[in-house]
């Protein structure tokens, strides 16, 4: 807000330059205001006169001293006066803004009446996004390194649901190929092991107990009726719709839903992936040698060409993957997102490739890769209960660590760093819980609301408060931390980075917590105390605010 404001002013001042024939417009929409790095640099600082003076020559051809620009730009932003304290050219030439104490306070009637919209963009910008994300197989429950994903896929949607984007979650169906037919295998095995038959466990089938849970209610429902069976079918999809329905409840304790589900055994019954195949053979990217067919990936950048469907006659999971995406492309999406896990790094140059290939435009494609999930206790990595499976589950997680934290965790590191989820952690009820840390921040601030309606304190109107008496080097750096929020989501939103949310929060967090063991909020200065009241009502809306973004709950009391 106080960034934008600034960022405004500079943006007049640098076409002040070009009516005045100083530089040109080439620069336009180049340069940025940032925080600086360091104490000492200023509230903000700005590379404007280094972007100009790359794109500027003087009357010899020769290229222009950046800080000559500085000066002609800090003269102009000296006119000011409402903002800016002082303005200082720095390096090579930085610009750096000292702004005066008096701007700070100024945000919270801002925050406090936009409320839930505070770091919202609410006009939508027109532009489609689909995040496709989780997309596990059906062919058993949620993994932790599942619910990473699944966590990180919804927070990035909803980050960009507030960033003013048309947001649609999908969920990619994978209903076809080996994986399910080794499924329909390996519980046609264990119902006749139940009915005390002969059986065949196939090699690489599914071990989990979950499988014999299925086998079980399948002989329940259907007797001895399916024991000479040969067609794996009946027993395939009697597992994947249990199987799936644990999914989805898994999901649902995360607070996590999709607005489409796209199976895969459509791109092969509506002739798909033939058709692509032939689109990629009318271009002479394809070829056969060893009774397979292969795609010229090197044509595309690649080290070698890929296989896209076995001499058996089975496609690879490289050829439904670019169908799949060549759909998306049809259904007229800006942008899409897959969230995936890092064992995806190796497929994901080619699908993109193929997507290239058949006359798509491969960049408005992103994927985010995650690193996998370690559980730690006392030091030491972990299993859980593994009855349901051979890993360890999501519910087995949210049962010991509930959904808010779970989240949280998930999201504490970025995206493609490991995450050792730290069970002992998890658990504490304290302040050494970074879950409860932010929470508490929160509920803290609640509470002081709701002691002030109690005692009947008047703290007025926002507008007419003397938040000028919010002069402490604390309360101003609290308010620079709370004017900073909305460019901090927007910006974790384009960059499809949930984890500086977290990163934020924390920060507030052990801002306010300290602040609030230094300084009474409620004292027997009234004036001050008004004061002090609407500073923290701008902070817990904040906190409400910054938790809502990350799917958790923001308790009034804990």
């Amino acid at each position: 807000m106080i960034k934008l404001r600034l960022k405004k002013y500079l943006d007049q001042c640098f076409e002040e330059g070009v009516e005045k024939g100083i530089w040109s417009d080439s620069a336009a929409n180049s340069y940025a205001v940032e925080e600086p790095k360091f104490e000492g640099q200023g509230d903000f600082s700005t590379n404007a006169a280094m972007v100009i003076a790359g794109k500027e020559k003087d009357l010899t051809g020769q290229k222009v001293n950046p800080r000559q620009i500085a000066e002609k730009i800090v003269a102009m932003l000296e006119r000011e006066t409402s903002l800016l304290e002082k303005v200082e050219i720095a390096g090579p030439g930085f610009i750096n803004f000292f702004l005066k104490e008096s701007v700070w306070p100024t945000v919270i009637p801002h925050v406090c009446s936009q409320q839930e919209d505070f770091g919202r963009i609410t006009e939508k910008n027109g532009k489609r996004v689909l995040v496709e994300f989780v997309s596990a197989n059906p062919t058993g429950p949620l993994s932790v390194g599942h619910g990473r994903q699944a966590v990180l896929g919804d927070a990035i949607a909803r980050l960009l649901d507030n960033a003013g984007y048309d947001v649609e979650r999908e969920y990619y169906y994978n209903d076809a190929g080996r994986q399910m037919r080794v499924l329909g295998e390996s519980t046609r095995a264990r119902y006749l092991e139940e009915l005390g038959l002969p059986f065949s466990f196939p090699e690489d089938g599914y071990q989990g107990e979950y499988i014999r849970d299925i086998a079980r209610a399948l002989v329940q429902a259907k007797g001895d009726s399916l024991k000479e069976h040969e067609d794996v079918t009946p027993f395939k999809e009697s597992a994947e719709k249990a199987i799936f329905e644990d999914i989805d409840q898994t999901l649902k304790r995360l607070d996590i839903g999709f607005d489409t589900y796209y199976n895969e055994h459509t791109l092969y019954d509506n002739g798909l992936i033939d058709d692509v195949v032939t689109s990629l053979r009318e271009k002479d990217l394809v070829y056969e040698k060893d009774d397979a067919v292969w795609f010229r990936t090197t044509e595309f950048g690649q080290e070698k060409d890929r296989v896209i469907i076995k001499s058996s006659g089975e496609p690879t999971y490289r050829l439904p993957d670019i169908a799949y995406h060549r759909e998306k492309f049809k259904r007229g999406y800006d942008w899409m997102v897959n969230v995936f896990g890092s064992d995806h790094i190796a497929t994901v140059p080619d699908v993109l490739a193929g997507v290239k290939a058949l006359g798509y435009d491969e960049t408005k494609i992103t994927v985010v890769l995650h690193q996998f999930v370690t559980l730690m206790r006392e030091g030491k990595q972990v299993k859980m209960s593994t009855r349901k499976a051979n890993f360890v589950t999501v519910d087995e997680l949210l049962d010991e660590v509930g959904a808010d934290v779970a989240r949280f965790f998930f999201l504490m590191r970025k995206a493609d760093s490991q995450l050792e989820f730290d069970l002992d952690l998890a658990t504490k009820q304290s302040q050494e819980n970074p879950v409860y840390y932010v929470q508490y921040g929160h509920a803290r601030l609640a509470g002081i609301g709701n002691k002030a309606g109690e005692e009947k304190m008047d703290k007025g109107d926002v507008d007419s408060a003397p938040l000028h008496l919010l002069n402490l080097p604390e309360e101003q750096k609290l308010l620079k931390t709370v004017a900073a929020y909305p460019a901090m989501v927007k910006d974790a939103a384009e960059d499809l980075a949930p984890h500086r949310i977290v990163f934020y929060l924390q920060d507030l967090a052990g801002q306010f917590h300290s602040y609030y063991n230094k300084h009474r909020v409620i004292s027997e200065d009234k004036e001050l105390t008004r004061a002090r009241l609407w500073l923290g009502e701008a902070l817990r809306i904040v906190f409400h605010n910054g938790l809502t973004l990350l799917g958790m709950s923001a308790p009034d009391s804990m």
